[in-house]
C-alpha cells in the first residue's frame, strides 16, 4: 500500500496555479553565484537534480549574449536553447530578435531557430558559414529572410504609430460614446443610417473591451 494525500480543492486553484517560475536568466545567476560562492559543481547539480553537464550549461548561458537582450530577456522564461541561437548572431540582429520574441511572447528553441534562419547572412558571428538548419533547404531560408525584413519593416512602422492611433481611438470612441447616448440623434440613426449605428456601436463595444482587459 501507498500512502497519498487526496485534495478534492478545484484544481484552478491549487497550488501550482500560483507557482512564479524562475526566470531563465535568474536562474543562471543564481546558479554562477553559487558556484562563486565555492559549491562543488557535483553538489549543486544533486541539489537540483540534474547532470553536472546542464550546470555547466547553465552557467555560460549569457556567453556572445549583449547587454541589451539579457535586459529584455531578464524576468522571461526562455528555453535555454534559444540563448545558444541567439549567440550566433551579431548584437544588433539579437536585440531584433529578442524584440520579436517579446512582442509574440514565444521564447521556444524552435521559434529561435526560424529567426535565425531568417537571419540574413551578413548579420550572423560568423558570416563565412553557410546557415545549417534541420529540415529547411537553402531557398527556404532565404525567402524566410525576405519575409522577416518585410514583416520587421511592418513591425516598427505600427511600433512608431501606435501610441496616436490609440489616442485618436479614445478621442472617436469618446465622440461616438456620446453620439449614440443622445436619444434623438440614436433615433435619427436608427432610422436614417441604421448600419452606421451598427458600426458606431462595433467601434465602442470593441474599445471597451480593451479597457476592461
Amino acid at each position: 500500500m501507498v500512502r497519498c494525500l487526496v485534495s478534492d480543492d478545484d484544481e484552478a486553484f491549487t497550488y501550482n496555479k500560483r507557482v512564479a517560475r524562475l526566470a531563465t536568466i535568474q536562474e543562471h545567476y543564481m546558479i554562477v553565484r553559487a558556484l562563486e560562492r565555492g559549491v562543488p559543481e557535483e553538489k549543486l547539480a544533486k541539489a537540483l537534480n540534474v547532470d553536472v553537464s546542464l550546470i555547466w550549461r547553465r552557467r555560460a548561458l549569457l556567453d556572445g549574449i549583449c547587454p541589451e537582450v539579457v535586459d529584455l530577456l531578464k524576468d522571461k522564461s526562455v528555453n535555454p536553447t534559444s540563448f545558444e541561437v541567439l549567440r550566433k548572431m551579431k548584437p544588433p540582429r539579437q536585440i531584433e530578435a529578442a524584440e520579436l520574441m517579446t512582442a509574440a511572447g514565444n521564447f521556444s528553441s524552435a521559434y529561435a531557430k526560424a529567426l535565425l534562419a531568417a537571419t540574413r547572412q551578413h548579420d550572423l558571428v560568423h558570416p563565412d558559414r553557410p546557415k545549417k538548419i534541420g529540415g529547411i533547404t537553402a531557398e527556404q531560408m532565404a525567402r524566410m529572410e525576405r519575409e522577416m525584413e518585410t514583416l520587421q519593416r511592418d513591425f516598427k512602422a505600427v511600433e512608431a504609430s501606435y501610441g496616436d492611433d490609440v489616442l485618436n481611438l479614445v478621442i472617436a470612441t469618446g465622440y461616438l460614446s456620446k453620439l449614440v447616448a443622445n436619444p434623438e440623434i440614436a433615433r435619427f440613426l436608427e432610422s436614417r443610417h441604421p448600419d452606421f449605428l451598427d458600426k458606431f456601436r462595433v467601434i465602442i463595444n470593441a474599445a471597451s473591451l480593451d479597457d476592461s482587459n
